[in-house]
């Protein structure tokens, strides 16, 4: 920019405009006060911005433009998108047939007339003042600004004290136009804490900018910043989880620490390149979860009993089951919460460490440099730990290791990807462990899925509908002592649901289990007989919450597939 200036200054000179004195005199105040010769020529002399735009336009040969009092027309503002006009400080005037005329404040910018041309085509200049060409985009994009404030204001409604701190911190570090988009993304992460928002979802769309809170479960689009500022948004979000700035090709991971109404909350971030900018997804881990015990889960009683008799084995492993986003890992960390005591030594192996735990010794799996979770568990078991937990068993290597340890005096917690508890024994099978192995290790599996709970201050009696009964395969007998509740909405809830409660499926071994293990019998073989036993079905945990008014029985169908032994 500074030899811009300098050509500026010379050819002012050579117009007479300016004389040697005045030229000496700008730049030495120009060294002196870390400003440019143009803008130090102008405090010294009260050259006027439409001044100095006449002089340059005039050597130039260019014509001026005023933009007091003029509406761009339509058509011209939509010629250039709001993100170039900002970008690149230019302003649409008119459109003649198919060519803009384009306001800019320095002709002599090649580069930024070679940019104009190479993304609009050919345009005609003109040349207006930097202030006049902000104003005029200011009003002609007036519906982004509108909408940036809108979100700005939305948001500024639930300022926290911690962090308003931390915001005032990030802001003296930062230069003034980084200020409102650092307020901006702190406030869109507070508004999803406080909403309860287990996902921030930042989308880069065509023509807009979309940002979505996954609330129990359903995602939510809330008032979305203007697309403007989608990369000075991304950019900040890269910024604050550590992630490369200069990487826009490449999938990247990052973690933002904070606090927010009083609680220490936790962001993993996932950034993805897509076809319009890159997407950020950032999962709330609220620490407060980590508290949670078996009572917290929403085991009925007889359930609960189960699984708190299951925990406190002294050896054996336990499998938890289920999709992403079933709520694997809070069971498992209420496990290890309930077990978790100085008499006992207990080793994680997590990808990644969601949270932190009090007393427990966490390892960090990081494949890139090796530590697998096969890797992990070997170095575990030197320890000499009473119980173990590993993340997730993916292969053979690491499902063996795990079950020999189980084996070995251990009593071992993982998860499996399964749609049902006795799956998991065909699961492992199919990894290539051996089915006398399992038989002997395995104790118990456990599948689990999260349903919306029915808000309690909204919550109203309702009935049982021809096409539920059809769609569960049951009788209105089955329903006649029933307290179906459904939520009319509230202020306090999102259509009538507010939190999530678990659904379980509960897989026991006994004797006669352990020999169709060893037979390598089916998963429908080994299912029949856990039914025998009196293992209750996903469909069957959900029925019994629904019937209780917990959930509704529009959650039960849709979250679970329906079972040839269901309740009768």
């Amino acid at each position: 920019m500074a030899e811009l200036n300098d050509i500026i200054i010379d050819l002012l000179h050579s117009q007479l405009y300016i004389t040697d004195e005045q030229v000496k005199e700008a730049r030495a105040k120009a060294a002196a006060d870390n400003m440019s010769t143009i803008d130090a020529l102008k405090e010294l002399y009260g050259i006027s911005e439409e001044e100095l735009m006449m002089m340059v336009a005039s050597i130039y040969g260019m014509e001026t433009f005023d933009f007091s009092d003029y509406e761009v027309p339509k058509e011209a503002i939509e010629a250039v998108p709001a993100e170039v006009a900002r970008r690149y400080g230019i302003m649409p005037v008119s459109k003649n047939g198919d060519i803009p005329t384009i306001a800019i404040s320095d002709p002599s910018d090649l580069n930024l007339l070679d940019t104009i041309n190479r993304i609009l085509g050919s345009v005609d200049i003109v040349v207006s003042t930097r202030q006049q060409i902000a104003a005029a985009a200011k009003r002609a994009y007036a519906t982004e600004d509108e909408q940036f404030v809108s979100v700005m204001e939305s948001f500024a409604k639930n300022e926290d004290l911690h962090m308003k701190e931390r915001v005032i911190k990030d802001e003296k570090e930062a230069t003034a136009n980084d200020a409102p988009i650092i307020r901006l993304v702190y406030m869109i992460i507070l508004e999803a804490f406080k909403t309860r928002a287990s996902d921030i979802h930042v989308e880069p769309l065509e023509k807009r900018l979309r940002v979505r809170y996954r609330i129990d479960g359903a995602l939510l689009e809330v008032d979305s910043p203007p697309k403007y500022l989608q990369n000075n948004i991304v950019s900040r979000l890269k910024l604050m989880s550590a992630m490369d700035l200069s990487e826009h090709r490449t999938p990247q991971d990052g973690r933002i620490q904070m606090q927010a109404m009083g609680k220490d909350i936790d962001l993993r971030v996932s950034c993805l390149p897509t076809v319009h900018g890159e997407s950020i997804v950032m999962r709330i881990l609220d620490k407060a979860n980590v508290e949670l015990g078996v009572a917290e889960l929403g085991f009925f009683a007889d359930d609960q009993q189960l699984v708190e008799s299951i925990i406190r084995m002294p050896d054996g492993i336990f499998l938890v089951t289920g999709p992403t986003g079933s709520g694997k890992t809070t069971s498992l960390y209420a496990f290890l919460n309930a077990i978790n005591r100085p008499t006992v030594k207990i080793i994680t192996a997590e990808d990644p460490v969601e949270y932190e735990l009090s007393g427990i010794n966490q390892v960090q799996i990081r494949n890139e440099v090796g530590m697998t979770f096969a890797k992990a568990l070997r170095a575990m078991l030197r320890q000499a730990p009473n119980i173990i937990m590993v993340g997730e068993i993916r292969d053979q290597e690491t499902g063996e290791i795990a079950i020999n340890a189980a084996l070995t005096g251990h009593m071992v917690f993982s998860t499996l990807h399964t749609n049902d508890a006795p799956s998991a024994v065909t699961r492992l099978i199919d990894m290539g462990v051996k089915p006398f192995l399992i038989a002997s290790a395995l104790r118990a599996a456990m599948a689990q899925r999260l349903l919306r709970r029915t808000c309690k201050k909204c919550a109203q009696p309702v009935t049982v509908s021809d096409a539920e009964l059809e769609s569960l395969g049951l009788t209105q007998t089955f329903f006649a002592e029933a307290n179906l509740q459904r939520g009319r909405g509230c202020e306090g809830c999102k259509k009538g649901y507010k939190g999530r409660i678990g659904i379980y499926e509960i897989f026991v071994l006994d004797n006669t289990m352990e020999d169709l293990i060893y037979r390598k019998a089916a998963s429908i073989e080994l299912r029949d007989r856990a039914r025998a036993l009196g293992m209750r079905s996903l469909r069957d945990d959900g029925l019994r919450k629904a019937v209780s008014g917990i959930t509704t029985l529009e959650e039960v169908i849709g979250i679970t597939v329906g079972d040839e032994s269901a309740l009768e």
